[in-house]
């Protein structure tokens, strides 16, 4: 059977005092006599007794919570948004209480009803590559929560979104693998629905109709998240009589499942084929070749989506006015895989 927890009743009842007395004690109010509060944390130590954190913060006018979803969170992009989040909120005497939706919508919209019960003050979301509807997006915002979109976002909901440059990287990319000799590029894309594929896509095609280059349509698969399709897609692509003599990604986890997949078929990286992702994951600079990355900067994502939530910028939401999105710079990493020796 579980034990009790101790409350500040508890206290004043073994005390014969008040609640309250035992309260201003306990929070060191100057009201109260030194003599008295260390007798006070005395017996509170005794009993062992623990502060309510948010028990108090809500009687105080707010929970000083912030909820977190992300898809994984054994991945490092994900693991350092919610780093730079956490940064920003220790500074602000704030804690964070962390979901995961395994890439799940199902398991998404738990998470979201599990923080609203929680009371949190605000919610910060990576959406999940099924998550499709914003109803329950909208839930958050009908509950007079904060939402922040970071990432992934769902365009058709007006809320603060802190995003990448996705476009313009993923063009600026694209160009500098044409320019490094390669010129039959394969591109395997994420759920298109989320926007941050889209434009990744949509960057990709910007520079390939630029440089007038012909693309067979097989050569543009998308909804590939999952390595070991990008693996299975990439082996069919590699093994057609004219072949792609390069890829680009939109997951680093991918570009690792397209790199054994040529050392698997005996294929020379960089020489042969180059290979091109994104996010900056740790083990691309301990691959042989190191694989080429877009760095998204993923700490100050979660560091610009929490400053969001404390600069109160959802006026614009209350108005009925579109909301700007948050950019946040990405920075090209050019490595071994898509530099010809």
């Amino acid at each position: 059977m579980q034990k009790k927890r101790v409350t500040i009743y508890d206290i004043a009842k073994a005390l014969n005092v008040s609640a309250s007395y035992i309260s201003r004690a306990l929070n060191d109010h100057a009201s109260i006599s030194e003599k008295a509060k260390e007798k006070i944390k005395k017996k509170a130590a005794e009993l062992n007794y623990k502060h309510n954190a948010l028990a108090a913060n809500l009687r105080q006018g707010g929970s000083k919570l912030l909820g977190v979803i992300v898809p994984l969170i054994n991945q490092r992009f994900f693991s350092d948004t919610i780093s730079g989040i956490e940064e920003i909120c220790s500074d602000k005497n704030y804690s964070l209480l962390i979901c995961q939706s395994h890439e799940n919508f199902a398991k998404e919209v738990h998470a979201v009803d599990t923080l609203i019960k929680q009371n949190v003050e605000g919610i910060l979301i990576s959406v999940s590559s099924e998550t499709n509807s914003s109803e329950h997006l909208q839930n958050i915002l009908t509950h007079d929560i904060q939402l922040i979109q970071f990432d992934r976002c769902l365009d058709e909901l007006n809320s603060i979104k802190v995003e990448n440059n996705n476009l313009e990287i993923s063009y600026k990319v694209t160009k500098n693998i044409i320019e490094s000799g390669y010129d039959k590029i394969a591109f395997l894309g994420g759920p298109n629905h989320l926007s941050t594929f889209k434009n990744r896509k949509d960057g990709f095609l910007k520079a390939i109709k630029e440089f007038n280059l012909p693309i067979p349509f097989n050569f543009i698969q998308e909804d590939l998240l999952v390595p070991e399709n990008s693996y299975k897609v990439a082996r069919e692509l590699l093994l057609l009589k004219d072949p792609p003599n390069a890829f680009l990604t939109v997951s680093d986890h991918q570009s690792l499942a397209i790199l054994r997949l040529a050392n698997e078929l005996q294929i020379d990286v960089p020489n042969d084929l180059a290979i091109f992702g994104f996010a900056n994951e740790d083990f691309t600079t301990i691959t042989n070749p190191f694989l080429s990355s877009v760095d998204q900067k993923s700490k100050e994502l979660g560091r610009q989506a929490a400053l969001a939530f404390f600069a109160k910028t959802n006026a614009e939401r209350v108005r009925g006015e579109k909301i700007e999105p948050i950019i946040v710079e990405s920075e090209i990493m050019v490595r071994q895989s898509s530099k010809k020796i």
